[in-house]
């Protein structure tokens, strides 16, 4: 499958460009959950490839200018996740590269870098940490990230005793709240009730409108026209078409009609 560029915009100059992608290719196991073991490592199986081996992506490129806002469409297992992971850090790619310049808050899994045995405080305290934010500053906005979960009733709870929904509500408050230049954002607004995706829209929209970048993965239309841009439509790990979003999502649909 070929990817088609109509519409996108132009590859950014270098001195623009936050985030460059590069023939990029991730390759991952069918009949287990890690990709590689150390042996392959050391060996060269791993990328000679192996049977039961499949590119979750593969020959991805494109460029993002600091403040773009651009949304990731595609059936679910096409690669937008894995995606989102290469561009936070998370996994490195078999081929190619990717390259930020910049920060990244990462919404992706979200409750995952969260310890089940500590409570919601320490949590906030140890999360916020992680990503760099001093002590001060955390001290700062501790306050702001409990009021906006509305956790302050559980708030010395171990966290592994919350709703779904409360881990979810303390995760996007915490990463919100970070000062990375670019922000990457997978389903969480699928989660929570009404009033609190409200406050997540009027958060992402603060956000941008602070200049920062967005990545969002949703299969939402609503919330890719509220917010994006841009879109990248990925098919079976491939690049299908990168523009205007709504070229993208009608596209998208014609391929895939209800």
């Amino acid at each position: 499958m070929t990817a088609s560029h109509l519409g996108a915009p132009a590859a950014a100059p270098a001195a623009d460009r936050i985030i460059a992608v590069d023939d990029l290719g991730v390759r991952f196991r069918r009949n287990r959950g890690s990709r590689r073991s150390f042996k392959d490592l050391f060996s060269g199986r791993a990328r000679r490839g192996r049977p039961g081996d499949f590119w979750a992506l593969r020959n991805v490129s494109f460029d993002v200018r600091a403040g773009e806002a651009i949304g990731v469409v595609g059936r679910n297992g096409q690669g937008k996740s894995t995606l989102l992971k290469l561009v936070a850090g998370v996994l490195f790619p078999d081929e190619g590269r990717v390259d930020v310049s910049a920060g990244v808050a990462p919404l992706i899994e979200i409750t995952g870098g969260f310890v089940g045995d500590l409570t919601v405080r320490d949590n906030v305290w140890l999360t916020a940490g992680l990503h760099g934010l001093s002590k001060r500053t955390i001290s700062e906005r501790f306050d702001s990230i409990i009021e906006f979960a509305g956790a302050e009733d559980v708030i010395d709870t171990p966290f592994k005793h919350l709703s779904s929904g409360m881990k979810v509500r303390v995760a996007f408050s915490v990463i919100s709240q970070l000062d990375e230049p670019v922000l990457l954002v997978d389903e969480v607004l699928a989660v929570g009730d009404k009033s609190f995706r409200a406050k997540c829209y009027a958060r992402i929209e603060q956000i941008l409108a602070e200049g920062k970048t967005l990545f969002l993965v949703s299969h939402n239309e609503r919330d890719l026209r509220r917010f994006c841009s841009r879109g990248l439509y990925l098919d079976r790990g491939r690049l299908v078409l990168d523009g205007d979003i709504e070229a993208v999502l009608d596209r998208y649909n014609a391929d895939h009609p209800v």
